[in-house]
């Protein structure tokens, strides 16, 4: 899948996309961006409220999904399910696919445009838009391979 083009490349790009949809930029809001843009991408609602937190003490972490969703809802971030844990959170931008090794829970992030071919065989066929960053492939790592091969 190729790259989603960012509609917000920096903090106030995003707030000023915020203000244009009819919202408020708020300290918490603010302070999400931030983190959001200083995130390497895998971020959890949870790790987000205690980044938010050291500049905002009073934050919610109900304030954090709502502003989350409404990120969401606006392109600007998208979130993906690693497995049976939380959902992780990253800038649409840096959106990509995902392997989770099924033995060491290790997560690998897929190089960009590798599910592209599938994806357009997919629309092809059925009229379904896959969006491969959604979600994660279990397998086995290349680290536990033999030791799975020897049991």
């Amino acid at each position: 899948m190729a790259p989603v083009p960012d509609p917000a490349a920096s903090v106030e790009e995003v707030l000023d996309l915020v203000r244009s949809a009819g919202g408020r930029v708020t300290a918490p809001r603010r302070a999400l961006v931030e983190a959001l843009f200083a995130s390497d991408g895998h971020a959890t609602a949870e790790a987000l409220v205690e980044r938010v937190r050291m500049a905002e003490p009073d934050a919610h972490l109900s304030t954090i999904y709502r502003n989350l969703e409404e990120l969401e809802d606006l392109g600007v971030i998208s979130h993906s399910h690693l497995g049976h844990g939380a959902a992780t959170y990253q800038l649409a931008s840096r959106s990509h696919a995902h392997f989770l090794c099924s033995v060491c829970s290790r997560t690998t992030d897929a190089p960009a445009g590798l599910f592209a071919e599938i994806a357009a065989m997919v629309n092809k066929a059925t009229g379904f838009r896959v969006d491969p960053s959604h979600f994660s492939v279990e397998g086995v790592c290349r680290d536990c391979a033999p030791s799975v091969d020897d049991a």
